[in-house]
């Protein structure tokens, strides 16, 4: 007997392990989620007409978001935040939205276009037929862009038939003279350079002696990238300007490169450099990445100072003389 209860022990034990076994397996499959198939999402697609960065939270989406949700009398203090935080400016915007009460009602998005046309117009385009050596000189903080506008503009001016010389003023940023020597190779200009550290007066003096000696149409000079808080650094640039015109050139144009992502420290930028060396127009750079681009009002508002050309990209064609109508579309597209 004993060794047939010593079986029927052993039974018991496999029946109760077998029981327990099936029961977790059973309680894993009744009580687990089936996992959901893999999916690819694709993006949103961007609506039609949005460009660069002025798309869908462009200004104009969220002039009409402002005006849509302020059914209460508080549509213009909506439209003054979307206008401010798009860096129109204080003053800018105060004038705008005067501008846009007495008009009365209308389609706020389209007043609004007419009224941005209306402070950045009319056209004032570069005039360089005028016979003889025209000198621009391009000022601008470090990283705005300067030296590629420079490269770009000169590669406009060969394709319309103009004798170009670049002038290699920028003689402290490391590479700044090489990166100028790739662009002259690439435009087809003429490139004065000295050796890093040089004066730069002394290249720009080189750099007329030389475009008068070579009958060349137009000299844009490079000058190194300088904070406009630092005083010696904008009196240098002032006797840059006072050089070139001692060797006989006459500067015809002083552009002021702006990066469109800087917002309100641009308005502080155009003034010190105005104050130095009678700023004559900017160039707002990077313009296909960001939707702050209103800090082109400030400027045109506040001091006056007209917009000559628009950088869109990085490329040689990427720089586009500016149409006031087209940068109000892209703008509030």
């Amino acid at each position: 007997m004993a060794p047939l209860l010593v079986v029927a022990v052993a039974l018991v034990v496999v029946v109760v392990l077998l029981v327990v076994v099936f029961t977790r397996r059973g309680g894993r499959s009744s009580t687990a989620t089936p996992a959901a198939p893999r999916t690819t999402r694709a993006a949103p697609a961007a609506p039609s007409g949005s460009a660069g960065g002025f798309g869908p939270s462009g200004l104009g989406a969220r002039v009409r978001a402002a005006w849509g949700s302020s059914p209460n009398g508080d549509a213009w203090a909506g439209l003054e935040d979307v206008l401010l935080k798009a860096d129109v400016g204080p003053q800018a915007t105060a004038d705008l939205i005067a501008r846009l009460r007495a008009r009365g009602g209308g389609d706020p998005v389209d007043l609004l276009r007419e009224e941005i046309v209306a402070v950045l117009g009319p056209e004032r385009p570069v005039d360089l037929d005028a016979p003889g050596l025209d000198v621009i000189l391009v000022v601008g903080v470090n990283g705005s862009g300067k030296t590629t506008t420079i490269g770009k503009l000169a590669s406009s001016l060969v394709r319309d038939g103009k004798r170009v010389s670049l002038a290699a003023a920028d003689t402290f940023r490391a590479a700044a003279g090489e990166q100028l020597a790739v662009w002259a190779q690439r435009s087809g200009a003429q490139l004065v350079s000295q050796d890093r550290g040089a004066d730069p007066s002394a290249v720009a003096f080189d750099a007329v002696t030389s475009a008068t000696a070579r009958q060349v149409d137009v000299l844009l000079v490079d000058t190194a990238g300088r904070l406009h808080t630092k005083e010696p650094l904008m009196q240098e640039l002032a006797k840059v300007k006072r050089v070139i015109e001692k060797a006989g050139g006459v500067v015809t144009e002083t552009l002021l490169v702006l990066d469109a992502q800087t917002g309100q420290n641009g308005i502080a930028q155009a003034r010190a450099f105005t104050d130095a060396v009678d700023v004559t127009g900017v160039v707002l750079t990077k313009t296909d990445g960001s939707a702050r681009g209103g800090m082109v009002l400030a400027v045109r508002e506040e001091l006056d100072l007209p917009i000559r050309y628009v950088g869109v990209g990085e490329g040689p064609d990427d720089l586009r003389p500016f149409d006031p109508a087209a940068f109000a579309d892209r703008l509030l597209a």
